[in-house]
């Protein structure tokens, strides 16, 4: 009996000095939960890899990458899931975040063009004067939609740009003929293939249709943290990253089926077969290891050179929008 009261005092001393409540809590914002360019998100959750790294994740959705930025700046949450490219359009600001793990190669985006005239609005040289849609003013797809205008050799203020989010909003807006095109993404892309509403102009799902568009790479959706926070909490953004880069591998070692079973059935919202579609046909745009190369986030900043007045002539240190120190220690350890 003596010893069963000894070994229980044993058990209650080590409860109390590791609790199971000592996971780490972090709030996490992503441009567009559900969208497909932000899955590892979701992804990572669901297969249990922010809890085996001692995290307790809470996720929250936005509208927009610039909505999700701006929560990140007034401490709201302390990580955002969306585009590398606010990083150098915030440091343009004084704002200082820093990506700490690359998710995509590519943005990942398409542009859908209105399908009774799609020949015509798939060459952005004849969008001047006409209404395209974008998640939001100041988002990723407001960016690259001004970036493949000005390399047509229209001024970045030809085209309108048209607040309309994505999924249902979107495809109203084609309808509607409130715009002629638009930036949108996966599950929104097949779900207006099927309808016959648009027909794809541009793809920039994979490295090479982006080469091809933009006149280099745009590696898009990545984790950033802004600098003052990362500097101080360096232990959790290694789990934070650790959990991302398991993620990744995962997506690279499993089909789009198995990808499609660990996400919430409402965000295919009824249309599997789609989803796994766009899946199949995007997964050239999940980074196989989360890094981000120089020569890339330098043709990330030519681009946004090339029309956004803010960075234009601006002195921007690539070394504080992005950093390679844990996503090196995840893929040594994971």
């Amino acid at each position: 009996m003596r010893r069963y009261v000894i070994a229980i005092i044993a058990l209650v001393t080590t409860a109390a000095l590791c609790p199971a409540s000592a996971q780490t809590k972090l709030k996490i914002m992503v441009g567009g939960i559900d969208k497909q360019i932000y899955l590892p998100a979701k992804l990572a959750e669901r297969l249990g890899y922010f809890k085996d790294e001692g995290l307790e994740v809470e996720l929250f959705n936005s509208n927009s990458g610039s909505q999700a930025a701006t929560a990140l700046l007034a401490r709201e949450v302390q990580a955002v899931v969306g585009f590398y490219d606010h990083t150098i359009d915030l440091q343009s600001k004084g704002k200082i975040i820093t990506n700490v793990v690359q998710l995509l190669v590519s943005p990942g985006e398409v542009e859908m063009v209105t399908a009774k005239d799609a020949e015509k609005y798939s060459k952005p040289a004849n969008w001047k004067g006409e209404a395209l849609g974008v998640t939001g003013l100041g988002s990723a797809t407001d960016f690259l939609t001004k970036a493949l205008a000005v390399k047509a050799g229209l001024k970045a203020n030809d085209v309108t740009l048209v607040p309309v989010g994505a999924g249902d909003t979107f495809v109203s807006a084609l309808q509607q003929g409130k715009i002629v095109g638009g930036m949108t993404t996966e599950p929104t892309v097949q779900k207006s293939l099927k309808m016959g509403i648009a027909k794809i102009g541009i793809d920039l799902r994979t490295p090479e249709g982006t080469r091809a568009a933009l006149g280099g790479d745009y590696p898009a959706s990545c984790v950033y943290m802004e600098a003052a926070w990362l500097a101080s909490n360096k232990e959790t953004a290694q789990k934070v990253v650790n959990a991302f880069v398991k993620t990744l591998k995962y997506i690279q070692t499993h089909s789009a089926e198995d990808v499609t079973e660990q996400m919430p059935k409402d965000y295919y919202a009824g249309e599997k077969d789609l989803y796994i579609q766009g899946l199949k046909e995007g997964k050239p745009q999940y980074s196989p290891d989360g890094v981000l190369s120089q020569a890339a986030a330098e043709s990330v900043l030519a681009i946004l050179s090339s029309f956004s007045p803010g960075v234009q002539g601006k002195k921007i240190d690539l070394t504080k929008t992005f950093t390679t120190e844990f996503v090196t220690r995840a893929n040594a350890t994971h």
